[in-house]
């Protein structure tokens, strides 16, 4: 077994790094060795303080507002990066590790698969991984594991595949603010027409992302680019999450859809209704994945797997995966399965 501990470092400490800071302070075999935010309300605090957790004997964690002062050469095995929902926004990031020797797990949702839309900056992160010698993944509930790698999961029960619909019905609250301002929460119905219309309004960010992986992961080639919708959900009653409040009339979410098609027939679907307390409006939370081919698999999990710990837990367990892994950029569908680690997480890093 390994002797040391795994070292640590948390970019990004709002709702999702505040959450896998919690979540590795309890495993055993790892330790934090640097936080770095540059929201001001948090740089210079003590983790412990943000989290309301007794230190315990532990020695104490400022958060950085410095990325150079934290994150230097392989000062880490792994840095867990909260911060985007964009390859390009993450790409400087993500570079600035690999060139510090350290790899980089990221919530990132179009970093699951960015050869999707970027091709070439895939590339570029890939030959800098290898030139370094770590590697790269973007992962969490979705994109990453629900509406991809459990479809994919599940194909491998069947002779062949006709058709694949993914519907995930979930709530937004445990997100912060970047998704809410993604998915037009609290804002009129009027706004968020006007912003599709203008391109502003990112909606889900993962579909793309998700068909690219299952279809090449399948064997398929998509005859043409994803379609894509968006609708409002509205809502009747006065919502409220600990990143968003939203007025009666106003909205709560946004109804994401995605088609992929295969030789011009419609091969994937993709149903993505998210808003912020949902329960308030009548709607029960749900996953559910539906093959068609040989055999037929149907799949439901209610209510749905919690979006927020979903994704804080993915980023935690797939650490070592991506210490075990062969350099470059990596995905879902090339790493061992996701599990939970109840154990001393030191016992699964290859020597």
């Amino acid at each position: 077994m390994r002797k040391e501990n795994i070292k640590v470092i948390l970019w990004g400490f709002g709702a999702m790094g505040s959450g896998m800071a919690d979540m590795l302070l309890k495993k055993k075999g790892v330790e934090i060795v640097g936080v770095c935010d540059m929201h001001p309300d948090r740089i210079d605090k003590s983790i412990f303080e943000i989290l309301d957790i007794d230190r315990a004997g532990r020695e104490d964690i400022k958060i950085s507002g410095s990325v150079e002062d934290v994150i230097k050469e392989r000062a880490a095995d792994v840095v867990l990066l909260a911060t985007d929902s964009f390859v390009k926004g993450a790409y400087d990031k993500i570079v600035f590790c690999l060139e510090n020797k350290i790899n980089v797990i990221t919530t990132a949702e179009e970093m699951a698969y960015p050869q999707a839309q970027e091709l070439e900056l895939a590339r570029k992160m890939d030959e800098l991984a290898k030139l370094n010698g770590v590697s790269i993944l973007g992962t969490g509930i979705n994109p990453g594991l629900i509406m991809d790698l459990l479809v994919l999961v599940l194909s491998g029960a069947c002779i062949d595949v006709d058709s694949i619909k993914a519907t995930r019905v979930n709530s937004l609250s445990p997100f912060g603010k970047a998704v809410m301002e993604e998915q037009g929460v609290g804002i009129t119905e009027k706004e968020f027409n006007d912003r599709i219309e203008d391109g502003s309004l990112a909606g889900h960010v993962g579909f793309a992302e998700s068909v690219n992986m299952m279809t090449d992961a399948l064997g398929w080639e998509l005859s043409k680019e994803i379609e894509l919708e968006m609708a409002p959900i509205v809502t009747d009653v006065y919502r409220k999450s600990p990143y968003a409040e939203v007025q009666a009339g106003d909205v709560a979410g946004c109804n994401m859809k995605g088609y992929g098609y295969v030789d011009g027939e419609l091969k994937i679907e993709m149903i993505h209704p998210q808003q912020i307390e949902p329960q308030l409006g009548g709607v029960s939370t749900g996953d559910y994945i539906e093959i068609k081919g040989t055999p037929d698999i149907n799949m439901a999990i209610t209510p749905e797997v919690p979006g927020g710990i979903g994704t804080i837990a993915m980023m935690v367990n797939m650490i070592p995966q991506i210490i075990n892994a062969r350099p470059g950029l990596q995905t879902m569908i090339d790493l061992p399965v996701p599990r939970a680690i109840l154990g001393d997480m030191r016992k699964l890093i290859h020597e």
